[in-house]
């Protein structure tokens, strides 16, 4: 185990407590010498002690919290070896969809259920992918939820890449999932094998059932699809709604047909809870292994913090006695 700081300078707050003191000097100081002027008995040093050292460690812990502190423990790493796992993720233009300007685009709801599932997968190697009219995988099955992490917040993003074609009514076409099945995506030690689509459900017209019979080869590929829709919604160019963009109501119908023709269901945006539980259950449990090691890390800020309030309350218990 080590510790770590976030912000080490933070640490420069607890000077902040030799103002007060260097006033309690001061006063201190006054008050004596009034005293003495009046021929009154001096107050004794020590009645200063507990203030001073209760101001002291209240500056130390708040500084320490400042300093974020981080306790980083170092562990084992086991990882499924009979498992892998992808989050396909649309990136058509629809997925810019929202109920108005400001709002979450449906694009930005389905990173959150997407950093949701990865997070209930852990010790699985799981993958992420792009969809369009082709599916383009960003990163193969890993263990690493950093990578997994990185590559969600920074390499998926609308139309990165575009589909082939600009001229079609539609961007997503359901049936280059195909691709998963045809082109090696999973390795070949993995036998259990899930994939979760999160889309808008608005495609071309889909061939489920060659998808479905890819999809049903040995080993077979599980399926999990979040729908990400409202017929409310609109993509806005500057605070305008695009005339040229309506929302399929058949969107679930075609996201229904694909679920019946491989097996899997379909959940709501607000089940993503649920969709992550599927995705345990559908991967079950299995050998695992030791695949390097892992830092947990262990926020120390808020003890610290918490830890403040006791000198804190020390200083005004003693102002009332």
């Amino acid at each position: 185990m080590e510790i770590g700081f976030l912000t080490p300078l933070g640490a420069l707050l607890a000077a902040g407590v030799l103002l007060p003191l260097l006033a309690l000097v001061g006063v201190s100081s006054r008050a004596a010498r009034l005293r003495e002027a009046l021929g009154l008995a001096r107050l004794a040093r020590r009645r200063l002690v507990a203030p001073v050292l209760a101001a002291s460690g209240a500056a130390a812990l708040v500084g320490l919290a400042a300093a974020q502190p981080v306790l980083e423990r170092t562990v084992p790493q086991r990882v499924r070896t009979d498992a892998e796992a992808y989050v396909v993720l649309d990136i058509s233009r629809s997925m810019l969809a929202r109920e108005e300007p400001g709002a979450a685009t449906r694009f930005a709801r389905a990173k959150a259920v997407a950093a949701q599932v990865r997070a209930g997968l852990p010790g699985v190697p799981v993958g992420l992918a792009s969809l369009t009219d082709r599916v383009l995988p960003h990163v193969f099955p890993s263990a690493d939820e950093d990578v997994f992490a990185a590559a969600l917040a920074d390499s998926i993003a609308i139309e990165r890449p575009p589909p082939r074609s600009s001229f079609l009514s539609r961007a997503t076409s359901f049936d280059a999932l195909a691709e998963i099945a045809t082109r090696r995506y999973f390795s070949p030690a993995a036998r259990h094998r899930l994939v979760v689509v999160l889309s808008d459900g608005e495609s071309e017209p889909v061939t489920a059932a060659r998808v479905g019979r890819l999809f049903g080869r040995s080993p077979a590929i599980q399926t999990l699809f979040v729908h990400f829709w409202d017929e409310g919604e609109r993509v806005f160019t500057r605070g305008a709604s695009e005339p040229q963009y309506r929302p399929d109501p058949n969107a679930r119908t075609i996201l229904d047909g694909l679920a019946v023709a491989t097996g899997g269901q379909v959940f709501g945006e607000r089940e993503g809870a649920a969709a992550t539980e599927a995705a345990r259950q559908a991967l079950g449990t299995g050998p695992t292994q030791v695949e390097g090691r892992r830092r947990d890390p262990v926020a120390l800020a808020p003890l610290f913090a918490a830890g403040a309030f006791l000198p804190l309350g020390l200083l005004l218990w003693r102002r009332d006695r």
